[in-house]
């Protein structure tokens, strides 16, 4: 019997993946605890300021402007990840165990809190440039479709318990020593990282300098036909999303009279239809493949947001509705990040991993302040239903990309020389990428 033809061992019995899992899952929960607890400590025990507020959201998105492409460009320069990996957690726990320890010191200021968000934000940067990598070489080309839908489920996981769990520990310890459960979140995570075996064999190419290296992968991107096309949706999608999530909670409870309370059960059903998405996408793609699912689930994005734009009648009916097309777009948004993430590393070669995922992610989620702003604006001069409609429209635009790429069945593939190498698959993809309004962009 061929090796080929031997069954590959389901990713639940693999230890390794086990372990890469549950190491992401607590990393990336422990993140969702921060999310509130940070913000809380610089309100109720910092007294901040709006413009200092401002200060503080911004910095955990510096780094990935500042820094995303030459992280990729890094990356694509290592032997072995898993050690940046690992370095990265390290560096996060200590900074996130810096504020309990100089609130009880009577230290913590803004500043403080705001460095530890450059610091966290950096290492976040650098450990998705060099995860993707290290999951193709955890898991087998064939499994990968799967390995992508379990990641994806453990965000939609997060994002729903994450918040409780944040607000539970603020109320018990109070918010700076909450922080406490993000550091030990990082903490087992690189610990539960250290335990994986299986051993790295990647063969970097030769490096022409950092600038040369970086521009070699935003070649790559813009030139393969089915990465552009990818960028090209993703790009299209989390700009108006962001444009819609600008505008979404003033016109659901200004607009729609939604009960504040009950804004955040809606969202927490799109994280469970993320947990049923990532399920079925794992057995879909066996049998009809990612192409197809892909092709299938772009055109399901406009559906929540249209009809969210068109929704009226009374309180019970508009619930409904919108419980049921956001459970259902929780999982279109999991189904093509999952499926994205596949094809991208199957359409490319390792030795620009890092590289064209850095590009993508640096893309996708550099748009996401551009399309907040536009939205924000246009609803100052056009109202809140129109933009929302417009958002519904321009959404709609990314199955353009797909559609007319080779992604689509029998349509001929331009013969283009692969780039000098790529293999990659968005990382959030991996931390994700897709949007949604629980603020998961592609």
């Amino acid at each position: 019997m061929a090796l080929s033809d031997v069954a590959p061992i389901p990713l639940r019995k693999q230890p390794d993946y086990r372990l890469l899992w549950t190491a992401r899952t607590i990393s990336v929960t422990g993140s969702e605890v921060s999310k509130l607890a940070i913000p809380l400590t610089a309100i109720t025990m910092l007294t901040a300021s709006p413009s200092q507020m401002g200060l503080l959201t911004a910095a955990a998105s510096v780094p990935a402007l500042v820094f995303g492409l030459q992280s990729g460009a890094i990356a694509d320069r290592l032997t072995r990840h898993r050690p940046l990996m690992i370095a990265c957690e390290l560096v996060s726990c200590a900074a996130a165990a810096t504020v309990p320890i100089a609130w009880l010191l009577g230290l913590l200021n803004i500043i403080w809190l705001i460095t530890v968000a450059l610091v966290i934000g950096t290492a976040g940067v650098l450990f998705r440039a060099a995860n993707f990598p290290h999951v193709a070489a955890v898991v087998s080309p064939a499994q990968r479709t799967e390995a992508m839908a379990g990641f994806h489920a453990s965000y939609s996981v997060a994002s729903v318990s994450g918040p409780g769990l944040a607000g539970l520990l603020v109320q018990l310890l109070t918010a700076p020593l909450a922080v406490l459960a993000e550091a030990l979140s990082f903490l087992t995570s690189a610990l539960l990282l250290r335990a994986i075996r299986t051993p790295e064999r990647n063969e970097p190419a030769a490096s022409r300098g950092m600038w040369r290296d970086v521009v070699e992968g935003l070649r790559a991107s813009v030139t393969h036909p089915v990465l552009r096309a990818l960028l090209g949706a993703g790009v299209t999608i989390n700009f108006f999303a962001m444009a819609y999530t600008a505008v979404y909670m003033l016109y659901m409870v200004n607009t729609l009279g939604i009960p504040k309370a009950l804004i955040g059960v809606l969202i927490a059903l799109g994280g469970l239809g993320g947990l049923l998405g990532a399920w079925i996408t794992a057995r879909l793609s066996k049998r009809y493949g990612e192409n197809r699912i892909l092709l299938v689930s772009v055109l399901f994005f406009p559906m929540e947001i249209l009809a969210v734009g068109l929704l009226t009648g009374p309180l019970w009916w508009k619930l409904s509705l919108l419980a049921l097309t956001g459970t259902i777009t929780g999982g279109i948004v999991v189904a093509f990040a999952t499926c994205m993430g596949a094809i991208i590393l199957r359409e490319t070669t390792p030795e620009l991993r890092g590289r064209v995922n850095a590009t993508t992610t640096f893309a996708v989620q550099g748009v996401l302040a551009i399309g907040g702003l536009v939205g924000g604006v246009l609803a100052e001069f056009l109202g809140l239903r129109p933009v929302i409609l417009i958002c519904a429209a321009g959404i709609a635009l990314s199955a353009i990309w797909i559609w007319t790429s080779p992604l689509r069945p029998n349509r001929p593939r331009p013969q283009v020389p692969p780039p000098p190498s790529p293999d990659v698959a968005l990382s959030q993809a991996l931390d994700h990428v897709i949007y949604s309004k629980r603020h998961r962009p592609i």
